[in-house]
């Protein structure tokens, strides 16, 4: 049997049922009485079975008839709770949004974006996933993740990336190093030859080092490389080495005993941008996600 009502007949159907009557029928549901007349018939046909005993002065539902009388009641009632719920997490009321960013994002930018987010949306049930571009490209392609904040342009062709902002270089020293009593930008090329902590090769921050220094056509040779920004920050306070970071990356490791100085010639940005899966519209919990992502790291010295 091929079921193929519409919401509308069925509404027309349980008005007759509620009604008794074709001409109120008709009335209530603006429609001739030959219209719900022929809706019931496309019913009955549909079902296999007659809904209605009808005389000249009464219409009574049939057994069969109350049957579907409580059903479609069910169903329309599951029918309003289904528009209810879509336009629900529409309206950013209920939901999923998960993204994935950058560690030194994660630890910084993101948590405050989210805790404004949930403020505002407490039904929203919020996930957020720490890595390197490589894996979040991964997570976008699967749909674990509705967006990834990166500094990679991804430049797949089932990806887009839209920039969001960028993000300038400092210099960490320890506060008893003798440039840490200055306060003006540093040159690249003047911090060259000092021990530097960095990130391993393949990292966005390594790679915006080797940029830097390539401009004056000096090879970076960092003395320690380590994956975590609290290491690194733990190292520079301990007088180990200085170590050029993203503005939003130092401010992650903050702490008394290392100070920051702006970098220059060149003035290098780490780009911040989106990455989503291409043909993929956002939804409009992630559409304010990234409204308030873009605020948190412009406050935090990002530009846009």
């Amino acid at each position: 049997m091929k079921i193929n009502w519409s919401a509308r007949e069925v509404d027309v159907f349980l008005a007759l049922a509620d009604t008794l009557s074709f001409r109120r029928t008709a009335l209530q549901m603006h429609l001739s009485q030959s219209a719900v007349s022929g809706t019931l018939a496309r019913l009955e046909e549909m079902l296999g079975a007659r809904l209605f005993d009808r005389t000249t002065r009464t219409v009574q539902l049939t057994q069969a008839g109350e049957v579907f009388a409580e059903q479609a009641r069910f169903l329309r009632h599951q029918m309003d709770e289904t528009v209810r719920r879509v336009q629900a997490v529409a309206q950013v009321q209920v939901g999923r949004l998960a993204l994935a960013a950058l560690p030194s994002l994660a630890a910084g930018a993101v948590p405050r974006a989210l805790a404004r987010f949930a403020a505002e949306h407490p039904g929203v049930h919020l996930e957020l996933f720490d890595c390197l571009a490589g894996p979040a490209f991964d997570m976008v392609r699967a749909g674990r993740v509705d967006f990834a904040l990166t500094a990679a342009n991804p430049a797949y062709a089932d990806l887009d990336y839209t920039p969001l902002a960028s993000d300038p270089f400092v210099l960490l020293v320890g506060r008893s190093h003798p440039l840490a009593r200055g306060r003006g930008a540093i040159a690249w090329a003047d911090v060259a030859d000092l021990p530097h902590i960095s990130m391993p090769a393949g990292t966005s921050v390594r790679q915006y080092a080797d940029e830097a220094l390539l401009t004056h056509r000096i090879r970076f040779a960092p003395q320690y490389e380590v994956e975590h920004l609290a290491t690194i920050a733990a190292m520079v306070a301990a007088q180990l080495g200085v170590s050029a970071l993203p503005e939003l990356a130092a401010q992650v490791v903050r702490r008394p005993e290392v100070v920051t100085r702006p970098l220059k010639q060149p003035l290098l940005r780490r780009p911040i941008g989106l990455v989503t899966l291409r043909g993929r519209r956002l939804s409009l919990a992630a559409v304010q996600m990234v409204a308030l992502l873009r605020q948190e790291m412009q406050q935090g010295g990002a530009a846009p």
